[in-house]
């Protein structure tokens, strides 16, 4: 099996049935054979050898990018225009998605960046609740007590099953420098996943917060990219 046949296996058999806090929904964009066609393509195009790859841990997908199509931080859009892989459903826009293709542009491309690099997230799956409009926004892993402690254990097995597709444990990237990179060295003092871990800014708080500085962040990514 290649890196790409055993993201494909992991991503087919994902599921949660364990009970949720009041309020909450999980998101498993792999329950459509739509997804999973789509997801299988990109992972066949840029993982289909057994090149090891260092992590890239994100938080969990958003209902705009990987919540369709199955692929972390890459909206329809950018699976269209940067990955040329076909989309028929709603070509929504991530900006998280936008600032990691024109990282990746920066970097070489997504030959290049795929070639080295594996995006997944802390937790696979996603998380939605109405917020007080009615309105179904994402939901962060960390955003309650109780969702993580719903959460702990499978997030545990996750990076488990991520390590065992065949990345490298010296050094693992995490987007987010603040309870995401928290949790997760918590977890990496305790189970000795990876020799260390490389925080950087989210993307989605880069584009939203400091936009203005995007080229900052971008050459900041790549600096520490070009650590391994």
């Amino acid at each position: 099996m290649t890196f790409a046949d055993r993201v494909i296996n992991f991503n087919n058999n994902l599921h949660f049935d364990n009970k949720l806090p009041d309020g909450i929904a999980i998101m498993n964009p792999f329950v459509h054979e739509s997804v999973r066609e789509i997801a299988s393509q990109f992972y066949k195009k840029y993982y289909d050898d057994n090149n090891q790859r260092h992590l890239v841990i994100g938080i969990n997908p958003g209902r705009f990018g990987g919540g369709l199509t199955g692929i972390p931080f890459t909206d329809p859009k950018r699976l269209k225009s940067e990955c040329h892989i076909a989309y028929n459903g709603p070509e929504t826009h991530e900006p998280s998605s936008v600032f990691i293709y024109e990282m990746i542009k920066a970097y070489g491309g997504p030959e290049r960046f795929y070639s080295k690099f594996y995006f997944n997230s802390a937790f696979p799956l996603g998380f939605v609740k109405m917020d007080n409009k009615g309105k179904e926004v994402n939901y962060n892993y960390y955003d309650s007590p109780q969702l993580i402690a719903a959460v702990r254990d499978d997030i545990i097995n996750n990076i488990k099953a991520q390590i065992a597709l065949g990345v490298a444990t010296d050094i693992c990237f995490c987007f987010g420098t603040g309870q995401n990179q928290k949790f997760l060295n918590k977890l990496n003092e305790q189970f000795q996943f990876f020799g260390e871990i490389i925080a950087l800014e989210h993307p989605r708080f880069i584009m939203q917060y400091k936009s203005k500085s995007k080229q900052e962040y971008i050459d900041k990514y790549l600096h520490a990219f070009a650590a391994v």
